[in-house]
């Protein structure tokens, strides 16, 4: 049995890998300690799935999106498949499924009971409480979609394609996009406002740009990187965020703090006995 800080290293180490691998976005859950008892049970439970899983070679970790306490993660797979941590709860995935194209990011519902998983061609796919409110199938797209968030009510979500195009269904706004706009790199992903009257998008160069109610707390735009930036996530009252790059380094803007990362840290897989 790993322990609680090796797992969580694990788990931080496999997203990583993930993003860098297939250069896609990623939300950045938040996590807090439970109950010494829970905590083993579901991080017995947690391997066992990724155990079950690697024997059809899910592909890497490409997303990843918080419970409502923070108390827990999904991490979703190329295959579409979802591994559920802490107090997350499984509520399906297309593992397995044959899907037409990668899973490319993910977003949870409010209240943590569901969870919505999309493709890099658009295709959205909804499991528990979340509903399908549109999604871009046969749409010419000029990048792949790489991003995803809900609304605050759930009722809604953007997609962001690697282009800076974004895409709002059901009660999202639309608030500007960088599609048709100069990029000196992709843009990775896609973090929403606290009241959800706008939205940052990141790029892997560290640029971000906001729109809507989103102001701008800086960013790594123009500052050397040792690695490209693959996700954006905000703080809880949405007066800063952080950026994620594949290295693991990770950059706190406005209210945002700083509370380590895995740069300088060799990533690497972990395995533990039962």
């Amino acid at each position: 049995m790993c322990s609680r800080s090796d797992g969580t290293r694990w788990i931080v180490a496999r997203l990583l890998l993930g993003l860098l691998i297939a250069s896609a976005i990623v939300f950045i859950g938040a996590t807090a300690g439970v109950g010494q008892a829970r905590a083993a049970e579901r991080t017995a439970s947690a391997r066992a799935s990724i155990e079950g899983a690697a024997a059809g070679d899910p592909g890497p970790v490409v997303g990843i999106a918080g419970t409502p306490d923070g108390k827990g993660y999904w991490l979703v797979a190329t295959d579409g498949a979802v591994f559920a941590l802490g107090d997350a709860t499984f509520a399906g995935s297309e593992g397995g499924a044959h899907i037409l194209s990668p899973a490319s990011a993910m977003a949870a519902t409010p209240d943590g009971k569901g969870y919505w998983l999309t493709l890099r061609v658009g295709f959205v796919y909804p499991f528990g409480d979340s509903v399908n409110a549109g999604q871009l199938p046969g749409t010419e797209l000029n990048g792949p979609i790489v991003g995803m968030a809900a609304t605050p009510d759930g009722k809604g979500y953007w997609l962001v394609g690697s282009d800076g195009g974004v895409f709002a269904f059901g009660d999202a706004g639309f608030f500007g996009s960088m599609a048709g706009r100069t990029l000196y790199q992709p843009v990775v992903g896609i973090a929403p406002t606290l009241d959800g009257k706008g939205y940052w998008l990141a790029a892997a160069d560290g640029g971000v740009f906001g729109f809507g109610d989103a102001g701008f707390a800086g960013s790594m735009g123009g500052h050397l990187l040792n690695q490209p930036v693959v996700g954006i996530a905000p703080t809880l009252d949405g007066e800063g965020y952080w950026l994620a790059a594949a290295d693991g380094g990770v950059f706190g803007f406005g209210d945002a703090g700083f509370f380590g990362s895995m740069a300088n840290t060799p990533l690497q897989g972990f395995s533990g006995g039962k």
